[in-house]
């Protein structure tokens, strides 16, 4: 019997870091992730970063973009707008087009510099929802740039995603862990851009190189998991041990990685890059990925310890 071709089933794009994300028909890709995802950050009032982890109500808070803003080339009019929700606050309605004004300052890990400031009304309503003195600010791609970790992806950025411009995961994977955990979790505890059907569990670990339509992504490494798929984003509620106690006893480089040194790490989903490189050269041909596109895997890593270094 001929294996069912591996299929995108949903796609994924956070347009602000550590909120919820959308589930989207159509994206399109750039070289420092989808369009519009992590394009906003919530800072504290030092201008460093909030996420999840220390802020874990951030995954209630929901944005909502026009359905157009997925179209390839689409422009913002003064009529566009993103629009946030959180429970027990009144909607924030940021416009698309371009602040005037910058922050600078703004830090996330390693990396500093400035940002556009969404100005008052916004940095009110989420220092009103964190309780604590907040602004939101937008990514600068005319004036920064946020290199991805060069020892992994040499000449690659993103924005405000964590390290690098795509995660995969694949619903086979998370079937697996399911199988294994005391309650199922949804894969919004993981936050992929792609969830693909058709795959064997973890067989993204391998992937080295893929094609999708005409575009060809390359993988990174495997993505080593922090504290925030222990937060249930339905709630907001962080929990104490799962999934990551049960990925602790397959998914571990105690496990993978069996020849080195063990730092406790846990690893669920695959972190890519597009070649833009390779085919279809910047700024020409067609740059929008669906649900339903089919993946061909161009390339392996022999062995899952390679793809985890």
């Amino acid at each position: 019997m001929e294996e069912e071709a591996l299929k995108i089933q949903s796609l994924f794009i956070y347009p602000i870091k550590s909120c919820r994300g959308i589930s989207v028909p159509q994206a399109t890709v750039t070289q420092t992730g989808f369009q519009w995802d992590r394009y906003w950050l919530v800072v504290n009032y030092k201008g460093r970063a909030y996420t999840q982890r220390v802020e874990p109500k951030l995954a209630l808070v929901e944005s909502e973009l026009p359905k157009e803003a997925f179209f390839e080339d689409w422009e913002p009019t003064k009529d566009s707008f993103l629009v946030v929700r959180a429970p027990g606050m009144s909607p924030l309605k940021i416009p698309l087009t371009k602040p005037s004004s910058i922050a600078e300052g703004v830090s996330m890990w390693e990396w500093s510099g400035s940002a556009f400031d969404e100005g008052e009304e916004a940095a009110k309503w989420f220092s009103d929802y964190l309780g604590k003195q907040s602004r939101l600010v937008r990514f600068n791609k005319e004036t920064e740039t946020r290199p991805s970790p060069p020892e992994f992806a040499a000449g690659y950025s993103t924005t405000f995603a964590d390290m690098f411009p795509f995660l995969f995961a694949s619903q086979a994977s998370l079937d697996q862990l399911n199988t294994l955990l005391p309650e199922p979790v949804p894969i919004n505890r993981f936050r992929p851009n792609f969830l693909v059907d058709n795959c064997d569990p973890f067989g993204e670990d391998l992937w080295d190189e893929i094609k999708i339509n005409e575009l060809v992504f390359q993988g990174v490494r495997l993505c080593s998991r922090c504290k925030v798929p222990l937060v249930n984003q339905e709630t907001g509620v962080p929990g104490v041990a799962e999934p990551t106690e049960t990925l602790m006893k397959f998914r571990s480089d105690k496990v993978l990685i069996p020849d080195k040194k063990p730092h406790g790490k846990v690893f669920f989903g695959k972190e890519m890059v597009w070649n833009w490189n390779i085919g279809n050269s910047e700024g020409k041909g067609n740059k929008t990925i669906k649900v339903g596109d089919t993946i061909s895997v161009l390339r392996k890593i022999p062995s899952r310890a390679e793809a985890a270094v």
